[in-house]
């Protein structure tokens, strides 16, 4: 058999691989207006997903979204002014990729580290260290 010929049965009998996402998904935030303040409804959720705490998010979004915020006690997220979903979504979606996924390996299994005085980045699954928010 051929060289060219093996490749194409290889190919022919390759499995087609079920692209279904990632293993990690970030869910979209649910915003809903309530007078002159933004209330993140699913905030403990988004927390709880990126496995942070609830002070640095809420933190990263008033910096982000240039406002004040604090949390209920629901556990909501009640931002001052009126800010759209994809305006919040961008900023949760900033917050992830400079604090939560690794830049050498694309995966989340990270955490914040004290190291020589500075915060930094540490994937437990490559072991990756680099510095917050690059």
């Amino acid at each position: 058999m051929e060289y060219d010929d093996m490749l194409d049965r290889a190919i022919e009998e390759t499995p087609d691989i079920d692209e279904r996402g990632s293993r990690f998904e970030v869910p979209d935030p649910e915003v809903r207006p309530e007078g002159s303040v933004t209330v993140v409804e699913n905030f403990q959720t988004l927390v709880d997903t990126l496995n942070r705490e609830e002070s640095a998010l809420l933190k990263f979004l008033q910096d982000d979204l240039g406002t004040a915020a604090r949390i209920d006690e629901s556990g909501r997220a009640r931002l001052t002014g009126e800010f759209k979903r994809e305006r919040v979504a961008d900023a949760v979606d900033a917050y992830t990729e400079g604090y939560v996924i690794c830049s050498e390996c694309g995966l989340p299994d990270t955490r914040i580290i004290e190291q020589s005085g500075a915060d930094v980045l540490k994937c437990d699954a490559c072991g990756a260290i680099t510095g917050l928010g690059t």
